[in-house]
């Protein structure tokens, strides 16, 4: 049986940790698909002060039955003290796709 399908968005420093982080998931099978979106600038606060920072975006495929454990490998693995986690909801899409996602996260 399908679930519910969710993309969730994240931020790492740099490409490296990004790649290495993208295949762990992939290969835990936490995500079904990772997208590494290059030479993203930020600001934002943090700690009381303005910050403008290189980052590279992730876009990351996941179901409901994932998304609490992709959640906590990301605190144990990401190297912010606190990094992004925001998971929305997909609401529609390719029934073949959202099937495959499903599929590959078993």
């Amino acid at each position: 049986m399908d679930t519910a399908c969710y993309l969730v968005l994240t931020t790492f420093p740099d490409q490296d940790s990004a790649q290495r982080f993208a295949q762990q998931v992939v290969e835990k099978k936490l995500a079904a698909c990772v997208n590494i979106l290059p030479q993203l600038r930020s600001i934002y606060r943090w700690q009381d002060k303005i910050e403008s920072s290189q980052e590279v975006q992730l876009q990351i495929k996941t179901n409901l039955r994932c998304i609490n454990l992709l959640q906590c490998f990301l605190r144990k693995e990401h190297p912010y003290d606190c990094p992004e986690y925001i998971a929305l909801p997909i609401e529609q899409g390719a029934s073949d796709y959202l099937k495959w996602l499903n599929d590959s996260l078993q």
